[in-house]
């Protein structure tokens, strides 16, 4: 007795997959709103002011203090897509630099006087991320109160004095860090520190988007809950998280020193709002789980443009808060209808 096997047909696929640029633009679209965001602006400041906006010196100005917050807004991005938030850095920017600061006034090598100031920047992030994962404690009120308590130890420690760097531009660390491009005539006088600030943009694109830590970190801001039942240890990644946040605001703080050749108390002091901002402007919101690291960069960049581009359009600086807020709510409004809330 013979059978027959009759053969399925293949199952057709309910839906075609999307194309690759589709897919791209998909996955991108939140940094891709922010880009459209910045071009948008610049268009309009240029009608605006097309003297200054068609001039590279006006561009070259904008990038000495941008790299500054470029540091602090990448690791920020990590702390908001694990679901916590950190308003301590400006304070961790303060005191490491003031270690760096003291130290090179001191005599050190300010390649070796950096080390100290980075390991302090890991230890406050240690500090940080262990009073909110281990203790319990909400991460705005923690990082509040480090925040304060940071500042003053600061003023405790040096009443007021700054400490002053008139030979700064002649220490290599200086040129190396903080100098300006002058062998190649088109970019003459661009300044170094944008180049190392766009690689710490390119080294946390890849930590966030190509490496199980930012993998985690995004888990976690997701479901806290469900990431421990995956095996991740939740408390370790939110730390390592701060970390990371610790070694970038001391790398801004550092910065600062070298950019302006001084260190104030109130150094770190003006990054909070501006950082805070170009995070949400960029594409990462409020909620977890989710993050862009280049569009939290491209919202630096709109951040720090709005103040140049209203005194060049004729405005005075007193409606620059009012356009970063306009700025900042538009920018939410439009991420809330430009994806789901949830991963």
């Amino acid at each position: 007795m013979s059978t027959t096997s009759t053969s399925l047909p293949a199952a057709t696929p309910s839906r075609t997959q999307p194309k690759p640029f589709r897919q791209w633009v998909n996955n991108n679209r939140r940094a891709l709103s922010a880009l459209m965001i910045f071009v948008v602006m610049l268009t309009i400041f240029m009608i605006l002011s097309p003297r200054v906006f068609t001039n590279p010196i006006t561009y070259r100005s904008i990038f000495i203090s941008l790299p500054i917050s470029l540091f602090v807004v990448v690791p920020l991005v990590f702390i908001i897509a694990s679901g916590e938030i950190d308003l301590s850095f400006p304070a961790t920017a303060g005191i490491t630099s003031w270690v760096f600061a003291a130290a090179v006034r001191d005599g050190w090598d300010p390649f070796t006087a950096v080390i100290p100031a980075l390991l302090l920047g890991i230890l406050v992030g240690v500090s940080v991320g262990t009073l909110v994962t281990y203790v319990g404690l909400s991460s705005l009120v923690a990082t509040l109160g480090m925040n304060f308590l940071l500042r003053g130890i600061i003023n405790m420690g040096t009443e007021g004095i700054a400490i002053q760097f008139p030979q700064m531009r002649e220490l290599l660390f200086w040129q190396i860090f903080a100098g300006r491009i002058d062998n190649f005539p088109w970019i003459r006088g661009f300044p170094i520190h944008m180049l190392w600030g766009l690689l710490f943009v390119g080294l946390g694109w890849i930590l966030f988007n190509r490496h199980k830590f930012g993998t985690h970190v995004q888990i976690v801001g997701d479901n806290p809950a469900s990431a421990a039942e995956m095996g991740i240890n939740v408390n370790r990644v939110k730390i390592r998280a701060y970390i990371f946040m610790g070694i970038g605001a001391t790398l801004a703080g550092v910065l600062s020193v070298l950019v302006n050749q001084n260190w104030w108390p109130t150094t770190g002091d003006g990054l909070l709002l501006p950082a805070l901002a170009a995070v949400f402007v960029g594409g990462t919101p409020t909620w977890g789980g989710i993050g862009t690291v280049v569009g939290s960069s491209i919202g630096v960049g709109i951040i720090a443009s709005i103040e140049t581009g209203i005194i060049a359009a004729g405005l005075t600086g007193y409606v620059t808060q009012f356009f970063n807020g306009l700025v900042i709510i538009l920018s939410l409004i439009g991420q809330r209808f430009n994806g789901p809330r949830h991963r």
